[in-house]
């Protein structure tokens, strides 16, 4: 395991980059925010990473407390890597950051990878305040679903919920892309008819009406 790299300050900032200022650890706690991966599933999710970048990555995470690793049990017999609580601490931070960089988020560009669940965090964002249950998302690029007012476990998760949602929106690559920059408010791309919600549940008639 290679040596602990550190900016040598007495400084909170400077420790917390210390742990997680490196290259793909943030986007490797973005990915784990879904509950426990396997190493191909992270690596098929972190295109442009090396496979020997993302195993000291891991191991680094581990050392430092914010990862830990299992093997599930049969008949699945893969390893699976899951955040800790100080890990699953770093939502916010991921949240900030990406809210900070929203505005970089011009036209994408033809080298640009995407995920559908990479709109997760700032969805989530958007959804403050409405009430809890699960809303599930459909993208041109896939389907995921977020937890709101979850205080332990994943966030969000790729595909369809694995239990009935309690709203669903539906939304194409403009208002998507116009969301994630911060130009639209989901409310009103709701009411527009940018974003389209359904379900009869208190979170869908929130997303409807407020």
């Amino acid at each position: 395991m290679s040596p602990r790299r550190s900016y040598d300050q007495y400084c909170s900032a400077a420790r917390a980059l210390d742990a997680v200022g490196d290259r793909w650890t943030l986007l490797i706690v973005r990915e784990l925010l879904a509950g426990p991966r396997r190493y191909t599933d992270l690596h098929a999710d972190l295109p442009g990473v090396s496979t020997d970048v993302l195993a000291s990555r891991l191991k680094d995470m581990e050392r430092d407390g914010l990862v830990t690793r299992r093997r599930l049990p049969p008949p699945g017999a893969a390893h699976v890597y899951e955040l800790t609580d100080r890990g699953r601490a770093l939502l916010p931070v991921l949240q900030a950051l990406g809210e900070w960089g929203a505005p970089l988020l011009a036209e994408r560009r033809p080298t640009d990878a995407v995920r559908a669940h990479w709109f997760a965090l700032p969805l989530l964002r958007s959804l403050a305040g409405l009430g809890d249950g699960v809303v599930q998302v459909h993208l041109d690029e896939g389907t995921f679903h977020v937890r709101l007012g979850t205080g332990t476990g994943p966030v969000y998760g790729e595909g369809p919920a694995p239990e009935a949602p309690d709203a669903r929106l539906t939304l194409g690559p403009g208002a998507c892309a116009a969301l994630a920059r911060g130009d639209l408010n989901l409310l009103t791309a709701v009411r527009e008819g940018h974003v389209e919600a359904t379900g009869e549940g208190p979170l869908a008639k929130a997303l409807r009406h407020s």
